[in-house]
């Protein structure tokens, strides 16, 4: 489901739980994150209603490489002769992309978070648990902004993944914070500003600590991998994550 204008000339994707964004900027899209395989459909509508078509996607740039963020990626890049762009530390992630860090299993979760149950099951029917691995990435580090359209800048805030990165739209006061903050746990069901449940996360408390990363861009909006957009203001986004902590 597209929703345009989420933030200026930032359009937010929804498959089975999962945001993944468009970004205008010159020279074209930028693609964040790439949701479960069937969001390939999704893409192709969404460029349709955007009318743009694959022809002006420039680049896909993950925030992370877990299973439900990269699941198009392999198919953009091969189909549509696009980079994607990934952190150092996630490259081994996006080969091998459900060999990834957790502290607890996800069943523990199943068994006593019924919201959680209408999420997984979206998520299998959307075969989100069968990404292909990505066979070529571009390698970024937490030292620059990459030169894409948007023209991104990276905070790094590792937890979720080794190699999380938020993404900072500075002149447009907005934040695309992948997993480090959500507002929708997929693991529990809970909503509000929080981190992801253990069972997905490499390092919980390293995740808490990447907050004050995102607490320090000072933008206006924080666009989740999960869940609705956050529109008032970072910092209280991160103040009520913190109050949340780990679950």
């Amino acid at each position: 489901m597209l929703t345009q204008n989420v933030a200026d000339g930032v359009h937010r994707i929804e498959d089975a739980y999962t945001n993944w964004y468009l970004v205008e900027g010159e020279g074209g899209l930028t693609i964040v994150d790439a949701g479960v395989p069937s969001s390939w459909r999704s893409l192709g509508e969404a460029l349709r209603q955007l009318g743009r078509d694959g022809r002006d996607v420039e680049a896909l740039v993950l925030t992370h490489a877990h299973f439900d963020h990269i699941g198009f990626a392999e198919r953009a890049r091969s189909a549509l002769g696009i980079r994607v762009w990934v952190h150092e530390n996630d490259v081994l992630l996006t080969r091998r992309p459900l060999q990834y860090g957790r502290e607890r299993t996800p069943l523990a979760y199943l068994a006593t978070k019924p919201k959680a149950l209408p999420m997984m099951a979206s998520l299998a029917r959307s075969r989100a648990f069968f990404p292909k691995p990505i066979a070529e990435v571009e390698r970024y580090t937490a030292e620059s902004a990459l030169d894409v359209p948007g023209r991104p800048e990276i905070v790094f805030t590792p937890g979720h993944t080794l190699g999380h990165c938020s993404l900072l739209l500075r002149d447009r006061g907005v934040v695309i914070a992948g997993d480090a903050l959500v507002t929708l746990n997929p693991y529990t069901g809970s909503r509000g500003p929080q981190i992801v449940a253990r069972s997905a996360n490499a390092d919980s408390e390293r995740a808490l600590l990447s907050l004050e990363a995102l607490a320090a861009t000072g933008a206006r909006v924080v666009l989740p991998g999960h869940g609705e957009p956050w529109r008032d203001g970072v910092e209280a986004a991160v103040e009520q994550a913190r109050r949340t902590g780990i679950t």
